[in-house]
């Protein structure tokens, strides 16, 4: 199996980032976003140092899903530490991603399931982008995820109530596959046993109802600002 790029020079550090957020050059030629996790901004619910892990994670879980939407991310030893490392996507600025919103749209669905059983936390439509080169929808920024308790906020909320397409319900199943294969091992040993047996709770759950889920009234739903 080849190994993981290396990084072989700091870019500079990307703007509007809460958390320590670099754009890198790999040694395969490829620009990358490094976030080393003693860069991260200390939060209340989610443990200190862990969210490079996650977002390293819910990178794996899309590929349990079968799911080509989050870019390949790796955990790396950077020249600030251990952090992420998730290849660059040169976002389409001419895009506007506001009008998927409207019914919406089915490109988005796949992105919505992910958010569920990763339990995002920060599902902005700005963590959506738009490819340039392929007009791929890619979603970045999955850091506020994998927690025990529901902590789901996301601005996709458009599904709800509506039967899982039978794609993402083979989708859930073949997630089921990979937890059970060794994707469960590898959330308790980035994470705890805790949030990995969520992660299997949450998806079985799913599965079991068919339906997208309704946004909760006990908390708030959408995150601020949803952009």
């Amino acid at each position: 199996m080849p190994s993981d790029p290396v990084i072989v020079n700091v870019v500079g550090r990307m703007p509007y980032a809460s958390n320590a957020t670099l754009l890198v050059e790999l040694d395969t030629g490829q620009q990358a976003i490094y976030k080393p996790a003693d860069g991260e901004r200390p939060l209340w619910d989610f443990p200190y140092g862990t969210l490079a892990a996650r977002e390293v994670l819910t990178s794996e879980v899309a590929a349990g899903l079968g799911l080509d939407i989050v870019p390949h991310t790796f955990l790396l030893d950077g020249p600030f530490g251990l952090g992420s490392v998730q290849i660059f996507i040169d976002e389409d600025f001419d895009v506007d991603p506001r009008p998927l919103l409207e019914g919406p749209s089915e490109r988005l669905w796949p992105f919505a399931v992910l958010d569920i059983v990763v339990n995002n936390a920060d599902r902005k439509l700005g963590h959506i982008l738009v490819e340039q080169s392929t007009n791929a929808l890619w979603a970045i920024d999955n850091g506020l995820s994998f927690h025990a308790d529901d902590k789901l906020r996301t601005i996709l909320w458009g599904f709800a109530g509506r039967p899982l397409p039978d794609a993402l319900v083979a989708s859930l199943h073949a997630l089921q596959t990979a937890l059970a294969k060794d994707l469960y091992d590898r959330v308790v040993s980035l994470l705890s046993q805790e949030e990995a047996d969520a992660l299997v709770e949450r998806t079985t759950r799913l599965i079991a109802s068919g339906i997208h889920p309704p946004p909760p009234l006990d908390r708030p739903a959408v995150p601020w600002p949803m952009w």
